[in-house]
């Protein structure tokens, strides 16, 4: 009888494991202090429009293409790594304070993202944001720098492909154009 109910329990804490750990760094941020709560909740004013997850070896295109269309042609406040994390801070406090500040999550795809523990750290951070903090409001949105097979993505991202929530980026001018315009309309809304 104690041998099955702990394989039960374990069972349970492994099935919720990414909402214990988002929990437990909430928690954790605001009894330090160190979690920033939005300006105001009930008119949904955050302090960045929006959150940058990416792989470094993907940041030749965050810091030339992105940060120039989106912050400084488009005029939104981004959150990413080199702006917000301290060294000697506790990284995983501070991405989750940082996604909770943050209106909307972008996330970068690529392998080498699905490869990062960070990364989908980051990744995981933002789902239980939208799921538990946020009533289930998609905020997390996708850009695939390249072809990525269905079978090479986690189910949990294949399930947030198939709600429509992401967009690759092209390779061509007109396509370009297209792209930007409709991440600076995704990330206005």
């Amino acid at each position: 009888m104690a041998f099955s109910s702990s394989i039960i329990f374990w069972g349970l804490i492994y099935r919720h494991r990414w909402k214990i750990r988002y929990l437990y760094y909430i928690i954790k941020s605001k009894y330090q202090g160190t979690i920033k709560s939005p300006i105001n909740i009930d008119t949904r004013e955050y302090k960045y429009d929006a959150f940058i997850s990416y792989a470094g070896n993907d940041s030749k295109f965050v810091h030339n293409n992105l940060l120039h269309k989106l912050q400084r042609e488009g005029r939104l406040k981004l959150c990413f790594h080199k702006r917000v994390f301290i060294p000697g801070n506790d990284m995983a406090a501070t991405i989750t304070s940082s996604i909770h500040v943050s209106c909307k999550v972008i996330i970068v795809m690529s392998c080498h993202f699905l490869e990062s523990y960070s990364c989908m750290f980051e990744y995981n951070m933002a789902r239980m944001k939208s799921i538990y903090s946020r009533d289930k409001e998609n905020i997390l949105f996708m850009i695939f720098l390249e072809q990525i097979r269905p079978g090479q993505l986690p189910l949990h991202i294949l399930e947030l492909v198939q709600d429509q929530s992401y967009i690759e980026y092209p390779n061509d001018e007109y396509g370009n154009t297209v792209f930007w315009e409709k991440m600076k309309k995704v990330l206005s809304d």
